[in-house]
């Protein structure tokens, strides 16, 4: 596992390219489930970010990542850009790899991002509890297993109107059976 300090520092080189791109982000993934949820492990930190502004400055956005500490293939950001794919950094000092989203899986998620304290005296935007959560809905749908303990974690640490919130949207995007599902399985292996 990377110490704190390398994700900070990787955090933070990434910000400083977002703030001077005015790009809107905010983490999300299994940093914030573990912020929301249960603490794991995670060797990645998931970023997404706006996809209008990424369209609009992506060749911007090629040239600060090329004059930065970030080892990326331009021929994977600008395709990534376009389709709202994947891209990938990698901090050449840190060594610890940032997973980058120029889309909005849960559309609205970046006008609801909420800010938190993740390292000491470092407030960063990260996705709202009732986005992750419905986020790891999707993962879940989509096969990842992983995701099943990381959403029931986070929403038996939401409050109940948020708790409704996820159930209600659920519902509308044809998920709550899987919601019902996931909430019923055991945490423990047996």
């Amino acid at each position: 596992m990377f110490p704190v300090e390398a994700f900070s520092k990787t955090i933070g080189k990434f910000v400083a390219i977002s703030d001077s791109l005015e790009l809107p982000f905010h983490l999300t993934g299994g940093s914030i489930s573990s912020a929301y949820g249960e603490p794991r492990l995670t060797q990645d930190i998931d970023i997404v970010i706006s996809p209008d502004v990424a369209k609009r400055r992506v060749n911007d956005l090629v040239t600060e990542l090329a004059s930065s500490d970030f080892l990326f293939t331009e021929t994977a950001v600008r395709p990534a850009v376009e389709s709202g794919g994947l891209f990938q950094l990698l901090d050449k000092t840190e060594s610890l790899k940032l997973d980058i989203y120029p889309r909005e899986l849960i559309p609205g998620e970046l006008h609801r991002s909420t800010h938190i304290e993740l390292f000491e005296g470092v407030v960063l935007p990260v996705v709202s509890r009732v986005d992750a959560a419905l986020s790891k809905l999707i993962w879940i749908d989509k096969g990842s297993q992983r995701s099943r303990r990381d959403f029931r974690g986070i929403f038996q640490n939401c409050d109940p109107p948020q708790q409704a919130n996820i159930r209600e949207q659920a519902t509308g995007m044809k998920l709550v059976a899987l919601l019902d599902e996931v909430l019923s399985e055991p945490d423990e292996i047996r």
